[in-house]
């Protein structure tokens, strides 16, 4: 079980005053999760005009390494950031400077080779699963047992449908006998209530602004290492 720290995702620039959007941002802002007990660190790299960019990683992991000395990183493959299944491909493969993991998006048209592309260049792969549907074609792949970890991640706003959601994930995941680490998260009104829901299953979780802002108690954080200390501290029942 552990708290990754999700430091902006595709989140606008008005979004906090504080959300990184920068390979030095980015670094900074990560030593100061990991100073607050986050274990991982999750990044969108982003590259001109601060637009999400796969071929802004190599900039971003370097820096974000070199802070954070030992700290497992991973990245997003989302689809619509290149917007396009060759340049996505391509930017993966010239990466020079690898995350150890990057999440895929079983969601997705093009997942199945964007793994492929990754176990090429022998980065970690982190399933995400938006959906039964996305569980059941997730157990369907040749290999689906060797990835370094399932990422159940559900935007679903009403938690009553976002946990069933959840459930009926897991369900096909037991179904399959799949026995990979599991990290579940929420965003915006469900990330503490899946924070505790993770806890509650032994299953890892993340927070940070990629999923939201807002503090157990509602208020606004000054930070991602805030919000990191906070999920932290719920993990260890502080």
């Amino acid at each position: 079980m552990i708290v990754q720290a999700c430091l902006n995702g595709a989140r606008l620039t008005d979004f906090h005053p504080h959300l990184p959007l920068s390979a030095d941002a980015m670094a900074g802002d990560g030593a100061a999760c990991v100073a607050a007990g986050a274990a991982e660190l999750h990044i969108h790299p982003r590259g001109v005009e601060r637009r999400e960019s796969l071929n802004a990683v190599d900039e971003t992991v370097l820096a974000v390494r070199q802070s954070c000395p030992g700290t497992l990183i991973g990245v997003s493959t989302g689809a619509w950031i290149e917007n396009d299944v060759e340049r996505t491909r391509a930017a993966i493969a010239n990466w020079r400077q690898l995350p150890d993991y990057a999440s895929v998006n079983l969601s997705e048209p093009d997942a199945p080779a964007v793994m492929d592309v990754l176990r090429g260049r022998h980065v970690g792969i982190e399933a995400g699963l938006a959906s039964a549907a996305d569980a059941e074609r997730f157990v369907r792949l040749p290999g689906h047992q060797h990835v370094f970890r399932v990422l159940i991640e559900i935007d679903v706003q009403d938690l009553r449908k976002a946990l069933r959601i959840a459930d009926d994930v897991a369900s096909v995941l037991d179904r399959a006998n799949v026995r990979r680490q599991i990290l579940l998260h929420g965003f915006d009104a469900t990330v503490w209530p899946f924070v505790a829901e993770a806890r509650r299953r032994r299953w890892s979780t993340r927070i940070g602004l990629e999923d939201g802002k807002a503090l157990p108690d509602g208020t606004e954080a000054a930070d991602n290492a805030e919000l990191a200390a906070a999920a932290v501290a719920i993990y260890r029942g502080a």
